[in-house]
């Protein structure tokens, strides 16, 4: 008989079964990235076979994100009393069934009611990613593993970007229908990989960890957690981070385009900071150790201020250079600030659901605001210049919020130091 490994000897940071759960965490966020961006190349078909206008599917395409805001908070809630293995199973197979449901869409309410569907599973991703990552990693390997499992969202975008029209809508006869429910087949089995990964008895063992240890009111956590300064100052930040990144990545090719480059071209210059940003992932959250984190993003919105202004000029090495700049920040940035919000003192492991989940409820404000304020600036002044203008302040803005944890991060190192001296004179 197999013997069963105790629960309390486990040091997960050292098992090397950590590695097949990171493969199963990135599974799961490849799906996730293949179903936001499966939907883009099959629009002209979708808005033709339904008959719906562009400006509706505009509109049909943002509808997950509305439903990300206000679920991602529970979403972490769940994963603070239940176990990743399930809750990220579940969380699978509601964004398989999200894209089965749009392959039966009959018209534009039920095509929005499908994608908004998403938006349930899709933040149990987001939020169980990082709690997972927490648990088995440690250290140094820490920030390593959080950029590696950030390279699947990135690698599931470009599998649907470049093969949807190449490879699989060939293979499924030019039909967009069979084609979402071929990319929700494949998830379906991706959260299958996952169920048997996390059958492992390593794997139960740090369930049933887990589920021994206290539990907490969850409105009683988010309540510890936005008290912690650090905690709010990294909320608040995030809103800039997603405006920024969802803003200028909804409209560069436009934006592109609008400098002198065909539609063809501008989509190939787009696809620069995507490529740049899955080795930038890889990279650079290796050089993220605690004392270098603060300093690494400054940097990194540094060049997120840069590419903001080289983007303003035409064709050529500067908006070259500024695309390079743009994917080197956008693989890195969230991966280091949800790293360095789990890592407060105060969150740790256990709370870092919650703490993931309040982060992505805060970051998808922006994401929904940066392109539809980068839309109106357009439509205001008949150009690009003042949204990257807006996008150029939001990094200066950003900064200044690192600087802000730099004098908290004092300000706690002094308070300690003041009380030390008192409790060894007693």
């Amino acid at each position: 008989m197999p013997v069963q490994p105790n629960a309390q000897n486990i040091n997960l940071a050292t098992h090397p079964f950590r590695w097949a759960m990171l493969f199963g965490v990135w599974l799961l966020y490849f799906s996730f990235g293949l179903t936001v961006s499966g939907m883009a190349p099959l629009v002209p078909l979708i808005a033709k076979d339904l008959g719906i206008s562009y400006s509706a599917i505009g509109g049909v395409m943002g509808a997950w994100q509305l439903v990300y805001i206000f679920s991602a908070m529970p979403c972490g809630a769940l994963l603070g009393k239940y176990s990743p293995r399930w809750m990220l199973f579940a969380a699978a197979m509601t964004i398989a069934a999200s894209g089965l449901l749009r392959g039966c869409a009959t018209g534009n309410l039920s095509l929005f009611m499908a994608v908004a569907f998403f938006g349930i599973g899709g933040p149990m991703i987001s939020v169980g990613a990082p709690k997972t990552v927490s648990q088995w990693f440690a250290g140094r390997e820490r920030g390593i593993s959080m950029g590696l499992y950030v390279t699947g969202s990135a690698l599931g975008s470009v599998t649907a970007l470049s093969l949807t029209h190449s490879v699989i809508l060939p293979l499924m006869h030019g039909s967009w229908r069979a084609t979402v429910f071929a990319y929700s087949g494949f998830i379906v089995v991706a959260s299958l990989v996952w169920l048997a990964i996390t059958a492992h008895p390593v794997s139960r063992a740090a369930d049933h960890l887990f589920a021994a240890g206290p539990k907490q009111s969850q409105r009683q956590v988010f309540r510890e957690l936005l008290g912690i300064r650090t905690v709010r100052i990294i909320l608040l930040m995030s809103v800039g981070m997603f405006f920024y990144g969802h803003g200028l990545g909804n409209w560069l090719p436009e934006i592109l385009r609008t400098s002198g480059m065909v539609p063809r071209t501008a989509g190939f210059w787009a696809s620069i900071p995507t490529t740049v940003g899955i080795f930038a992932s890889l990279l650079v959250p290796r050089f993220a150790i605690p004392e270098r984190r603060l300093a690494l993003l400054v940097v990194l919105f540094a060049a997120e201020c840069c590419a903001s202004i080289l983007l303003r000029n035409p064709p050529g090495m500067l908006l070259g250079s500024g695309l390079v700049l743009q994917g080197i920040a956008r693989g890195s940035i969230t991966t280091i600030a949800v790293l360095l919000l789990v890592e407060t003192p105060g969150v740790g492991s256990r709370n870092a659901g919650a703490a993931s989940g309040m982060f992505f409820s805060a970051a998808e404000i922006g994401g929904v605001t940066g392109p539809l304020t980068i839309g109106a600036l357009y439509d205001a002044t008949g150009g690009f210049n003042a949204a990257l203008a807006a996008l150029t302040a939001i990094t200066i803005g950003l900064m200044f919020g690192v600087l802000a944890l730099r004098r908290n991060e004092q300000r706690e190192r002094a308070t300690v130091f003041s009380v030390v001296p008192s409790s060894g004179a007693d």
